[in-house]
């Protein structure tokens, strides 16, 4: 599971993507095409087609394309598939629909038919109305407008204050979005850098920041808001709190989230992607509250929704499997079973082998993070490490920064306990500078890594006071507001334990699990 995604050709990896009817509807299209530009074009996609691996000298030694034609012709290629595609997806996508009416309408209007393009954009805008495209009927009330100043039999002044009023209930709506959208993105931005939030002072930011913008909206009566509106507005909350570590308000938002979804289905079917991202925050949120009942429960139904989707994209269908195998190992983790889990392994990594141009560095590394831990707690320490190590060799130090000082931390854990902790001084001592780089070096971490380090000098018969020691020492930071971080990512309290009661940690997990759901 290679963690760095190589670089293509966008033509390559855009064929690559398609499914077998998109490849047997371009060679129709293809083929009503005339000329031998086209009959080249078609020679280039069968090539393409052809091959594991983008191999521009077996392109010009198969087709007949000079060296200087060839960026020309798979840029020609690559628009000639996009339409074929567009042609096969518009029936099923209500957005495509929208645009190739708004498309017709102002061919009508440039042909004088301004009747016919009106009638035209009263349908289209009513549709667009009522799947809250609002961008969308704004465009269509634009032209309208236009052609109420070029058709003075249909510009009444009525109907005009009526698209008026209805353009400016529109603006403040797409703005109240765009402003929503941005607070969310940026949210999810800083998560991605930087995980939860680790000092007093990055929590002060993000109140100061992000928490009064929207407070404005909290003026506002729900009542009065769109659809579209309560769900940029659920999903911003929804990160502000996840990132602040509040996990019961942000189970809270997304609870909001994911009802409103079931009382709007026509909704979910066309936002299904935003609908199954709202179930992994509410699953994240319940395993880190440790609400199992609630967790297997919401989990469970997921897999019942997604088993009951048909005709998804290749997107939706990559998210709701990147979803499964996420909770999948969160479920193995709460419930203790190491040795079930890494049998799901193979799985997995089938899954991101299928989907590796398309599935982000984010969610790879995250997949190798769980993976790893799996295999931490079945005891196989070199293959933990084995994984971590993919992790701690990540080129870019932004993207998910919290994972990669993790992973260092528990690679030092592993070599320990792998007998590999030979060089341990200089380990830590590595690790210390990376954390401090990316000011990531809090309390307890530091506190493990002070442990790890004067361990070879502990005599065994005292190393069972030193862990119970460390325990007892962190024990009081598994609440606090942001040194319960660490807990997040790695389970250290159970892993003391385990070293003071001479088990293996799996067990101690078990044993917790067992004991919570009885």
């Amino acid at each position: 599971m290679a963690v760095i995604p190589t670089k293509q050709e966008p033509v390559f990896e855009l064929i690559r993507s398609m499914s077998k009817a998109e490849k047997r509807n371009f060679k129709l299209y293809a083929t009503r095409l005339s000329g031998n530009q086209q009959a080249k074009f078609i020679t280039l996609f069968d090539c393409l087609d052809g091959m594991d691996e983008y191999n521009e000298k077996r392109i010009l030694q198969r087709c007949p394309i000079k060296k200087e034609q060839l960026p020309n012709m798979k840029a020609h290629l690559y628009k000639q598939i996009l339409i074929s595609i567009r042609l096969l997806e518009v029936q099923h996508s209500l957005h495509m629909q929208l645009h190739e009416q708004l498309d017709f309408a102002r061919i009508l209007y440039n042909k004088g038919l301004y009747q016919q393009s009106s009638k035209l954009l009263d349908k289209a805008a009513e549709q667009a109305l009522q799947t809250e495209q609002f961008t969308m009927a704004l465009d269509f009330i634009d032209l309208q407008k236009m052609i109420d100043t070029q058709n003075t039999t249909r510009g009444i002044i009525s109907k005009s204050e009526k698209l008026n009023r209805l353009a400016d209930t529109l603006c403040n709506r797409i703005t109240h979005i765009s402003e929503l959208t941005n607070i969310a993105t940026q949210l999810y931005g800083l998560y991605l850098q930087l995980g939860y939030t680790r000092t007093q002072k990055d929590i002060d930011l993000i109140i100061h920041v992000y928490g009064q913008r929207l407070s404005k909206f909290d003026t506002l009566p729900e009542e009065t808001l769109s659809f579209t509106e309560r769900f940029y507005l659920y999903q911003a909350y929804a990160w502000y709190h996840y990132i602040l570590h509040n996990m019961l308000l942000c189970y809270k938002y997304v609870r909001h989230w994911i009802a409103l979804f079931d009382e709007h289905p026509q909704m979910k079917r066309l936002m299904f992607d935003a609908y199954m991202r709202g179930y992994s925050r509410l699953l994240d949120s319940l395993f880190l509250l440790r609400s199992y009942k609630r967790f297997a429960q919401t989990l469970n139904t997921f897999e019942q929704e997604i088993a009951g989707i048909d005709n998804v994209s290749d997107n939706s269908r990559m998210i709701a499997l990147q979803i499964h195998y996420t909770h999948q190992i969160n479920k193995y983790f709460y419930e203790g079973l190491f040795n079930e889990g890494i049998k799901i392994i193979p799985e997995v990594e089938a899954f991101v082998q299928r989907y590796k141009k398309h599935l982000d560095i984010h969610h790879r590394m995250l997949l190798c993070y769980k993976i790893a831990c799996l295999y931490f707690g079945s005891g196989d320490y070199d293959s933990c490490m084995s994984y971590l190590k993919r992790i701690i060799s990540t080129r870019d130090p932004q993207i998910r920064r919290d994972l990669q000082c993790y992973a260092r931390i528990l690679n030092l854990i592993c070599s320990y306990e792998s007998g590999s902790d030979y060089n341990i001084d200089y380990q830590i001592r590595a690790v210390y500078v990376f954390l401090d780089r990316m000011n990531d070096l809090q309390q307890v971490q530091k506190e493990m890594m002070h442990f790890l380090k004067r361990l070879n000098s502990v005599y065994a018969s005292n190393l069972k006071d030193e862990f119970r020691k460390l325990y007892e020492t962190l024990k009081p930071y598994e609440h606090h507001p942001y040194e319960r971080r660490t807990f997040y990512y790695l389970d250290v309290l159970s892993w003391l334990q385990s070293k003071v009661e001479g088990i293996p940690v799996g067990e101690v997990i078990r044993r917790r699990f067992l004991a919570e759901t009885r």
